[in-house]
């Protein structure tokens, strides 16, 4: 059978070889320390999942939501009031299966073939795989070191600009760990109001920011509502990653097209999974504060142990990971982060699998609790991979 042309664009050559050999060494016995997927280890609240079971012995809630109930409408709108200081209503609210899969198809509700989107470079690549589904040209702009590995609206030629149709900002990024700044963000609503470019900002780590810095809402910022939407995810902050809760929020008739959209694919989101969500709106500032905590001192174990053993690695300031530059030497991330896996046990995630810049990186994840890391940092100097024992590039 000959499958859709558009499946071309969409390659698991990378992850699928990395796996397959990770089961091989761990089918060998090989002590691995696995830092490659970000999804958080650490346990779900006893609150939610009380909620969820509790509702699910309703023989009612194993019907057809069809709608986001008021109640969890409710729950969102009052979370952002007391989180974020953002009013929002009902009317600006969409749920959707995880912030994946809402980027991924936000794009189809937005663009017509050929109409121009911009994505940052490195990103997540759901945000590139969104945007082939909707047949849009995709223009890059960079995040680099340089810059903070922040959006800089200002490197976006005026012609690509007039051109662009929706912009995807993600802050704190995935995969460089950078925080957006009260400057940056009224950067962006600037440039999207001078060129009518929506704005579309993925909202998944608000909740791990380090150093004493808070996160926040792109919706905080004046006109923000009426430049763009934001995808809330529950996956990080209350980690519900298998649950699949997101929403879509923000300026109406943009919720209101991706509602319709996604009507016509899923019957809503299933009731018992709405209880849970309305439970962990609800819980305790303190909780998350104190589970950012244990993920900075995973990041100061991660980072400052590399720094320790000669590899500079700069300090992410958020999110679940840290964005490294690949030791000298190496031809590229892939070649690099095999070898890490069969000469140390470390598994981390190659940076070309995050667009054109994320190449010369890698990914961590910060899923192990501080001890571990300390081991899997241990495991990297004594392999020797930092000295004599990397490749040289030719020429």
């Amino acid at each position: 059978m000959e499958f859709s042309k558009r499946m071309d664009q969409f390659g698991d050559e990378i992850f699928a070889a990395m796996n397959q050999r990770r089961v091989a060494l761990e089918s060998q016995g090989r002590t691995l320390y696995n830092l490659f997927v970000g999804t958080p280890d650490f346990p779900v609240s006893e609150r939610v999942r009380k909620a969820f079971c509790n509702a699910a012995a309703d023989p009612e809630n194993w019907k057809y939501s069809l709608r986001d109930t008021p109640k969890m409408q409710q729950a969102v709108c009052d979370y952002y009031a007391v989180r974020y200081g953002v009013t929002i209503t009902p009317d600006m609210i969409c749920s959707c299966a995880g912030s994946q899969e809402g980027i991924g198809h936000i794009g189809l509700a937005l663009c017509d073939e050929g109409d121009l989107v911009l994505l940052p470079t490195p990103c997540y690549p759901v945000f590139i795989a969104g945007a082939q589904m909707a047949n849009a040209e995709i223009w890059y702009y960079e995040l680099n070191e340089a810059n903070g590995f922040l959006p800089d609206v200002d490197s976006i030629p005026a012609d690509v600009a007039k051109r662009a149709k929706y912009m995807v900002v993600s802050l704190p990024s995935n995969p460089a760990g950078s925080v957006g700044t009260p400057e940056c963000y009224r950067k962006i609503i600037a440039f999207a109001k001078q060129y009518d470019v929506l704005i579309v900002h993925d909202n998944a780590y608000s909740d791990i920011i380090f150093d004493g810095e808070a996160g926040g809402s792109f919706l905080a910022y004046p006109e923000a509502g009426e430049v763009g939407v934001e995808f809330f995810s529950l996956s990080k902050s209350f980690n519900l990653t298998g649950a699949r809760i997101s929403f879509c929020i923000g300026r109406p008739d943009v919720v209101a097209a991706f509602r319709r959209l996604r009507g016509q694919y899923d019957f809503g989101m299933f009731l018992p999974t709405q209880a849970a969500a309305i439970e962990a709106l609800r819980t305790p500032r303190a909780e998350t504060l104190a589970q950012c905590a244990a993920y900075q001192a995973r990041r100061d174990a991660l980072c400052d142990g590399l720094n320790a053993i000669g590899w500079p690695v700069r300090r992410s300031r958020g999110s679940m990971f840290v964005w490294a530059k690949i030791p000298d030497g190496w031809p590229d991330s892939m070649t690099f982060c095999m070898a890490l896996m069969e000469r140390a046990g470390v598994v981390c995630t190659p940076g070309g699998s995050f667009g054109p810049s994320g190449e010369g990186y890698v990914r961590f994840a910060l899923v192990l609790p501080p001890e571990r890391i300390r081991e899997a940092v241990e495991a990297i100097r004594r392999s020797g991979i930092l000295g004599e024992g990397a490749p040289r590039a030719e020429g």
